[in-house]
C-alpha cells in the first residue's frame, strides 16, 4: 500500500494483484482479445463474454470456443483466427517476449513458502521489461536475501524502505516506509482481508528483544519508539473514508518511553472509550475518487458492488428496486465487465439519494484499537495499564510464548482486568524449546483465568517454524520434545476448535484433556479417534485401544512409541513383527475413507449415530 502511494506520486499506473500470476496474464491477454474483437465487430458486446473467452484461451477446448458464440457475428470466419492467435500467444509463451510492465513488485511472506515464492519471482521476470526493476521484498526476502539471490538472480530489498535516493531508484525523494497507505488497492481484488475496514498503521517500529524464534529484530533492527499517527489517519479519512477500527502492527509498543504520546495520538484520531463509528457514504466517496482519477479500476469495481448491494437491499420496496435495476440496465451497470467510469459519473445523481437515505439510518458501531502483534507482559506496570485503559483496546493481545513468563503474564492479565478490560487474546508458540505439557499448561491457565476473572481469553496455538537453516523452507521441523504424531494430534484437535481455545472448562477438557496425563494420551491416540471423538467412543473403539495400551509393559512402550511417533501408518505390516504391536497399530489406520464410503459398515454406523444425536 505504501509502494502504491509512491508510484502514484510518480504519476504511474499501479495494479495490485493477489493470486496466480498466470491468471493475471490470461486476464491481460483476454482484454487484448476483446479489444480486437470489438474493433472488428462492435455490434456484439464482447466484454459480456470475457469469462468464456478467458476459459478458451486458458484451456484450449472446443467446447469453450462454442460457448463464446462466434456464430452470432456476421464475420465469425474473420474473428475465429484472432481467438486462435491469442490462445496461441499464451500457450506458446510468446507473451514472455513482450513484457508490459516497467516495474513489478513481489511480496514474500513466511520462509516455508519458499517454493511458491521462487516460482512467483521467476514468473514475474517474464512480466517486467528490465530485471533491475523487479522488486522483491518482505519477510522471507529480508531474512534470506542471499538465498533468494542465489535462486533467482534478483537481489531483494532487505528490511523496510527508509532510504531516499536508494530505495527503488535514485530519483526517489521519499522515505517510502513513512508514506500514507493507498487503501484503494484493496478494492482491486475479490479477496476481502479479515481486518478490512480498519486503519492500518505503526506507532513504533522494531523491538527491544532478540527472541531466537523471531524475525522482527532482523528485519527492523533499530527500535523507533514513536511514529506520529494523526496526519496519516487524517489523510486516510479524507481520501478513502472513515474506517471503524485502528489496527496497529507494532511489535513491542510497551517498550516505548513515548507511550503517553502514542495514547494521546490514538485518542486524537477518534479512538476514545465508547466512541462510535458512523459509516460514511461509500458511494459518494467512490464517485468523488473516480472524478479525481484516484485508481479508476478500484473505484469502478467498488461502485459496481455498491450498486449490486443497493439493488438487493430488502429495506427498499419492490418498485424502487425495479427502478434501480432499470437505470443500471440502461447505462450498462448490470455487469462488472460493462461498468464504466463515464456511466457511473453520469448516473451519480440518479443513485445518490438512495445512498443518502441509507447513511442517515446509520446508528453507529463501537470502535476498537487492536495492537495486532501483541504486547509484552514483562513490561506491564501501573503506568502502562493506566494508559492502555484510556483507549478501547479489544482484544488486548498479551504474548505468552514461554511458560517461564507465567508469573508476568498472569500479573499483566490481572492488572488489565482491574482496570476494566474484559477481552483478551494471545498466541501460544509451541514446537520450539517447550514440552507438550508446557503448551497444555499455558492453555489451561487461560481457560481457568476466564472463569476466575470472568473475562474472555482466546488463545491461538502457533507451531514454530525455523526462519533459517534446515527446514526453514518447509513445515517439517520437529522440536526437541516433539514428534510428528504429537504435532499432528495438536493440529487435529485445533481443527475441531477452529484453531482457537476460548472460554469453557468442560469444552476444553473434552478437547485437550482434564490434566496433562490425559493430554499426553490424546497426543498418542489414533488420529481418527481424535477427529471423530464421540463416534469412536460410542463404538467402544477408543476404550479397546486404551485397554491394549495399558497392558503394555514399560519396555514394550519404549519399543512401540517410536513407531507411533513417526506417524506413518500406510503399511502397518512393515512396521513391526510383534503381534501385540500389530494389533494396536491396526487402530491407527485411516478410518476416514471407510466413514465416507456408503458401502462400508462404518458409514452405516456413522449415519445411525448422527441420527441419534439429532434426535436427542
Amino acid at each position: 500500500m505504501k509502494l502504491a502511494t509512491y508510484f502514484r506520486l510518480r504519476g504511474d499506473d499501479v495494479v495490485f494483484y493477489k493470486g496466480d500470476l498466470k491468471e493475471f496474464v490470461i486476464n491481460q491477454i483476454t482484454e487484448a482479445c476483446i479489444a480486437k474483437l470489438s474493433e472488428l465487430d462492435n455490434s456484439i458486446n464482447w466484454k459480456l463474454r470475457s469469462d468464456k473467452i478467458s476459459q478458451y484461451i486458458k484451456y484450449r477446448k472446443k467446447e469453450y470456443l462454442d460457448r463464446i458464440g462466434l456464430k452470432d457475428s456476421e464475420i465469425a470466419l474473420i474473428l475465429e483466427p484472432w481467438l486462435e492467435y491469442y490462445k496461441k500467444y499464451y500457450h506458446s509463451g510468446e507473451y514472455k517476449k513482450h513484457p508490459q510492465w516497467d516495474w513489478v513488485g513481489v511480496t514474500t511472506l513466511f520462509t516455508f513458502y519458499w517454493d511458491i515464492t521462487i516460482e512467483t519471482i521467476e514468473f514475474a521476470k517474464t512480466m517486467v521489461k528490465n530485471f533491475k526493476n523487479l522488486m522483491v521484498g518482505g519477510v522471507l526476502a529480508s531474512i534470506q536475501p542471499e538465498e533468494i539471490e542465489k535462486a533467482t538472480g534478483i537481489r531483494p530489498h532487505v528490511g523496510t524502505l527508509h532510504t531516499p535516493g536508494k530505495d527503488i531508484d535514485e530519483d526517489n525523494p521519499y522515505i517510502i516506509d513513512e508514506l500514507p497507505l493507498d487503501y484503494s488497492i484493496l478494492d482491486e481484488i475479490d479477496y476481502v482481508y479479515p481486518d478490512s475496514g480498519a486503519y492500518y498503521s505503526y506507532s513504533t517500529r522494531g523491538c527491544i528483544r532478540k527472541c531466537a524464534f523471531c524475525a522482527v529484530w532482523r528485519i527492523e533492527p533499530k527500535y523507533q519508539e514513536y511514529i506520529p499517527l494523526q496526519d496519516r489517519i487524517e489523510r486516510t479519512r479524507r481520501l478513502y473514508g472513515e474506517q471503524q477500527n485502528l489496527l496497529l502492527m507494532d511489535n513491542n509498543v510497551l517498550a516505548s518511553s513515548k507511550l503517553e504520546e502514542i495514547v494521546q495520538d490514538i485518542k486524537a484520531c477518534g479512538f476514545t472509550k465508547g466512541a462510535k463509528y458512523i459509516e460514511p457514504n461509500w458511494y459518494k466517496i467512490s464517485i468523488r475518487n473516480l472524478r479525481l482519477g484516484i485508481n479508476n479500476r478500484a473505484y469502478i469495481r467498488k461502485s459496481y458492488k455498491l450498486l449490486q448491494e443497493l439493488n438487493n437491499q430488502r429495506s427498499l420496496d419492490e418498485a424502487t428496486r425495479t427502478q434501480i435495476y432499470a437505470l443500471r440496465e440502461q447505462h450498462g451497470l448490470l455487469h462488472p465487465e460493462t461498468c464504466t467510469r463515464e456511466a457511473l459519473l453520469a448516473t451519480y445523481k440518479d443513485f445518490a439519494r438512495f445512498f443518502d437515505m441509507k447513511s442517515t439510518k446509520n446508528a453507529g458501531r463501537l470502535r476498537y484499537v487492536d495492537f495486532n502483534q501483541g504486547v509484552d507482559a514483562r513490561l506491564f506496570n501501573d503506568r502502562v495499564v493506566n494508559l492502555l485503559s484510556e483507549i478501547p483496546v479489544r482484544p488486548l493481545r498479551i504474548a505468552f510464548d514461554n511458560i517461564k513468563t507465567e508469573d508476568e503474564y498472569t500479573k499483566a492479565l490481572s492488572m488489565s482486568v482491574q482496570h476494566g478490560m474484559k477481552d483478551f487474546s494471545n498466541y501460544l508458540l509451541y514446537n520450539f524449546t517447550d514440552k507438550p505439557t508446557d503448551l497444555y499448561h499455558r492453555m489451561r491457565i487461560n481457560v481457568d483465568l476466564c472463569e476466575q476473572l470472568n473475562v474472555s481469553i482466546y488463545s491461538f496455538p502457533m507451531k514454530y517454524h525455523p526462519i533459517s537453516g534446515e527446514h526453514s523452507h518447509d513445515r517439517d521441523y520437529i522440536g526437541q520434545y516433539w514428534n510428528r504424531k504429537y504435532i499432528r494430534a495438536v493440529q487435529a484437535i485445533l481443527n475441531a476448535t477452529k484453531g482457537k481455545i476460548g472460554r469453557g472448562v468442560s469444552f476444553f477438557e473434552k478437547a485437550f484433556g482434564r490434566n496433562e496425563e490425559e493430554f499426553m494420551e490424546l497426543l498418542i491416540m489414533p488420529e481418527t479417534f481424535i477427529l471423530f471423538r464421540f463416534f469412536f467412543e460410542h463404538l467402544g473403539y477408543t476404550q479397546k485401544w486404551r485397554e491394549l495400551m495399558n497392558q503394555l509393559s514399560f519396555q514394550e512402550r519404549e519399543e512401540l512409541y517410536p513407531i507411533i511417533f513417526k506417524n506413518n501408518f500406510n503399511h502397518i505390516e512393515d512396521l513391526t513383527t510383534n503381534p501385540k504391536f500389530l494389533h494396536i497399530l491396526q487402530y491407527y489406520r485411516d478410518y476416514r475413507k471407510d466413514i465416507a464410503d456408503p458401502k462400508s459398515e462404518l458409514f452405516r454406523l456413522k449415519v445411525e449415530y448422527d441420527a441419534q444425536q439429532i434426535n436427542k
